[in-house]
């Protein structure tokens, strides 16, 4: 970032396009879970469950957004809406066998969850665990 960006543009400008690094794929449907299923056998995939209405959710992704680094780009990050798609949730707790919670990160290798976290235990460089 140059001199000027930093006269310009803002803390919270800069901060944004930070965020835009982070490679989300938005999990808006049951079906995508197949998908997701068949994709973990070749190389790692994550779930990020968040709350829009919660502020420890917000701070949490945040953060991983935040630390997120583009070596991590091998494990495919979906994003997952949990007030417009409860039920998604539901179906990943049923099917992968990991009691909800909010914010969650669930990471998953070989149709199997290879690693779970929620609310602080959340961290980007967990991703790095996960890479093949």
């Amino acid at each position: 970032m140059g001199l000027f960006d930093k006269v310009f543009k803002s803390e919270r400008d800069i901060a944004k396009e930070e965020v835009k690094k982070v490679p989300w794929n938005e999990l808006t449907t049951i079906e995508q879970l197949d998908d997701i299923e068949k994709e973990s056998a070749d190389h790692a995939v994550a779930i990020l469950k968040h709350s829009t209405r919660c502020g420890i959710s917000r701070m949490v992704l945040k953060q991983f957004e935040t630390d997120y680094k583009e070596e991590y780009k091998d494990v495919k990050l979906y994003f997952l809406d949990l007030l417009n798609h409860r039920e998604i949730s539901d179906e990943i707790a049923s099917r992968f066998e990991v009691r909800h919670e909010s914010p969650q990160l669930i990471i998953l290798r070989d149709g199997r969850v290879a690693h779970h976290a929620s609310h602080q235990d959340i961290h980007a460089e967990t991703l790095a665990n996960h890479l093949k």
